[in-house]
């Protein structure tokens, strides 16, 4: 199923994602050795235990990045031309291995291109929710739609 085209969204719209996903240890490590972060409160269950959170927490960029992903298939597939930037990202409370996370967006603007009249600029707020209802990630992100092709509906 196709994501929204730019006309598709309205500013002000919502949307609750259905698709959840529970970030195991094992790709909390895996995410770290790809992007050769060696930072221990990610990966060292001794060293995390000495820490305020008591154990490791998932990197904050694989938190974002599954958040973003739980917005593919109902926002974006096949209808992104590219992200464009990520604002204002903060981590109000961490993920910890074994959450389940959820994700929520928001339309907070959109525009023609001026460049590409068969494009449109839309900013969204993405926030994601351990299943505790706690917020893990909130971000905004700027993302360039494709228009609806002509002649469809």
């Amino acid at each position: 199923m196709p994501g929204k085209y730019y006309e598709e969204l309205s500013v002000g719209e919502r949307m609750t994602h259905a698709a959840r996903h529970t970030i195991s240890q094992e790709e909390n490590r895996a995410f770290c050795e790809m992007t050769h972060n060696t930072q221990p409160l990610h990966l060292d269950e001794v060293f995390a235990a000495q820490t305020p959170f008591g154990r490791p927490i998932v990197n904050g960029l694989l938190t974002l990045g599954v958040v973003v992903g739980l917005s593919v298939e109902d926002l974006t597939a096949g209808t992104i031309v590219a992200n464009l930037g990520y604002d204002n990202v903060q981590h109000p409370t961490p993920a910890f291995p074994g959450d389940s996370i959820r994700a929520e967006t928001e339309v907070l603007d959109k525009r023609e291109s001026k460049s590409k009249p068969d494009r449109g600029i839309v900013r969204l707020r993405q926030t994601g929710f351990n299943q505790k209802d706690e917020v893990v990630v909130d971000l905004e992100r700027t993302v360039m739609f494709l228009k609806k092709p002509r002649g469809a509906q």
